[in-house]
């Protein structure tokens, strides 16, 4: 079976936010003696993931309905 993929898009602000939400997350986990590792490698791959320029197009809701 075919694993499906989700792409998002994270200004830096977006990005540090989701770094420290999961790091709070890992806290908890720490405190409840419960395992890290998958939360571990999500940091990890949030951290580290890669850039690209992207042009950014505002959508105007009221048009679309």
């Amino acid at each position: 079976m075919k694993q499906e993929r989700y792409y998002i898009t994270l200004d830096k602000y977006d990005k540090n936010i989701v770094v420290n939400a999961l790091n709070n997350l890992r806290t908890k986990q720490l405190q409840e003696k419960r395992p890290t590792d998958p939360v571990d490698e999500l940091i990890s791959r949030v951290a580290q993931a890669s850039t690209k320029k992207v042009k950014v197009v505002p959508c105007n809701y009221e048009e679309r309905y």
